[in-house]
């Protein structure tokens, strides 16, 4: 398949299983996508900017995105529309060790 359906099926997915992101005022942008390597790269921004659950969702997307989409076989999210550090660095990183969220899957 081209790169142009692989990033619609991307899309679709993401339309379809993280409206999360937009019903809290976040919003997403497939940034590239390379059909040789079939990598791609993701912007989430909005209100995801500051966020505190965003690396997890972040990393949810990076690993369920190309377990449904065959050509995607990286996925790679940034954050946009602000600092990426929205949230204090340390506090991410003493949240993703937290153990009430070693668990937490996004609703997706």
């Amino acid at each position: 398949m081209s790169a142009q359906s692989a990033e619609e099926q991307a899309r679709r997915f993401l339309s379809d299983n993280v409206p999360q992101i937009k019903a809290h005022g976040g919003s997403f942008e497939i940034e590239s996508v390379d059909e040789e390597t079939g990598e791609l790269e993701l912007a989430i921004g909005g209100a995801c900017s500051g966020c505190g659950i965003a690396p997890m969702t972040m990393q949810a997307i990076e690993r369920r995105l190309p377990e449904h989409v065959e050509e995607i076989t990286t996925v790679s999210v940034t954050r946009t529309d602000g600092p990426s550090a929205a949230v204090l660095p340390q506090k991410i990183e003493e949240m993703e060790s937290m153990e009430e969220y070693a668990d937490y899957q996004p609703p997706f």
